[in-house]
Parts: C-alpha cells; sequence; structure tokens
C-alpha cells in the first residue's frame, strides 16, 4: 500500500503548488505518485451543489455548519472507492485538502474547541467511520497566516475568473478561526502524525517519508 498524505491549509496557503512541487519530486525520485483534489468542483455534483451554496445560492443551506459538512463527505465518499485503489497501485497518494478541512472548517464556524469539539467527532465518524475514507498516513499543514492567504486568494480571484473570492474566503474572522483550528488538530495528532511547514520545507516534510 502507498503513503497516503493530505496537504491542509486555508484557501490562499498554496496547496495546489506545493502538491505540484511534492509530485514532481516524487516522480523524479522514482515514486508512482498519483493527486486527488477535493471539493471535486466540476465532477461532483455534491462539491457543486455546495460551491454554488458559498456563492448565495441554495436558500440557507450554507447557514448549515451540519449541512455544509455533509456536502463536503458526500463529494469525498463518492470518491472512495478511486481513492482506496490509489492507494493500493501507487506509492504516494497526495490528496489537496481532505477529511481535517471538513473537521477544520465546522469547529471554526461552531466555535467549538478541538479538544472537546462535538462537531470534530461527528466529521470524524462520518467520514472515516461511516463512508471507510482511508485514514492518512501523514498530514501537512501550510504555515501561511491568514491574512497571507486571504490577500492571496483575493489577487487570484482577480486575474482568474473561474476562482471567485466565496463566503468563506471573505471572512477573515473566519479564516483566523479555520487556522486556529487546523493548528490545534496539528497539534495534537488528530488521526495521524503531522508536519507545518512551508514552501521547500513542505516539499522535504512529505518526501522525507518516501525513504
Amino acid at each position: 500500500m502507498g503513503i497516503l498524505v493530505a496537504i491542509e491549509g486555508l484557501d490562499g496557503a498554496g496547496k495546489r503548488t506545493i502538491v505540484g512541487r511534492i509530485h514532481d519530486a516524487a516522480t523524479a525520485r522514482g515514486a508512482r505518485t498519483t493527486t486527488f483534489t477535493f471539493p471535486r468542483y466540476g465532477e461532483s455534483i455534491t462539491a457543486d451543489l455546495a460551491s454554488e451554496a458559498l456563492h448565495g445560492e441554495h436558500g440557507d443551506l450554507p447557514d448549515s455548519v451540519y449541512g455544509m459538512a455533509v456536502m463536503f463527505a458526500l463529494d469525498r465518499a463518492a470518491a472512495g472507492p478511486a481513492l482506496q485503489a490509489a492507494c493500493g497501485d501507487h506509492d504516494l497518494v497526495l490528496c489537496d485538502r481532505y477529511v481535517a478541512s471538513n473537521a477544520a472548517y465546522s469547529a471554526a464556524r461552531l466555535g467549538e474547541p478541538i479538544g472537546a469539539s462535538p462537531v470534530v467527532d461527528w466529521v470524524t465518524g462520518l467520514e472515516f467511520g461511516r463512508f471507510r475514507l482511508p485514514t492518512p498516513d501523514h498530514q501537512l499543514l501550510l504555515g501561511v497566516p491568514p491574512e497571507v492567504a486571504m490577500t492571496r486568494a483575493s489577487g487570484r480571484a482577480a486575474t482568474d475568473a473561474d476562482r471567485p473570492v466565496d463566503h468563506y474566503e471573505r471572512d477573515a474572522d473566519l479564516q483566523s478561526a479555520v487556522y486556529r483550528a487546523y493548528s490545534d488538530l496539528a497539534a495534537t495528532g488528530w488521526m495521524s502524525p503531522w508536519s507545518h511547514a512551508a514552501d521547500d520545507a513542505a516539499v522535504a516534510a512529505v518526501i522525507d517519508l518516501l525513504r
């Protein structure tokens, strides 16, 4: 079985770039490597419905923390068989966002501390228990603070019409709370060992797992 690594962080933290760099570095070492990106916008109806909700559609759906979490969880559940197969066929499987994103955003929206969060327990039971998604072998939190990530996300939206800033990304207080939630998940080793790094150190942290 290959190593499953989840790359986590705020929108604008540079997850896509880091995933690409890790993929290239691992492939150069001869590792069979593949990637998944969640949510699977444009591929999954539940992911698209969630995106539409975050851009003002579907009534009060975005107001429901559990409702939105279910949408994102169903997207991953639908990809579960492909993810399991990839872990069997590759040395390294990279996920640009994974279950921790649901845990961090849900806890932050409800103001629940990670160490005593009913919604984190619920996400864990739903995605890893009921949906039987594979547990990551390692999780990497990109150490990019909220103010930097939000500036990047806004700049990206200004130049890429396909990536507009959504309701979550516009909320500075929420982004700060999510960053704290991610940091607490990493500090407690939620579901697997974590690394907390950025840029070259982030790439090296994952490549070291292949040794």
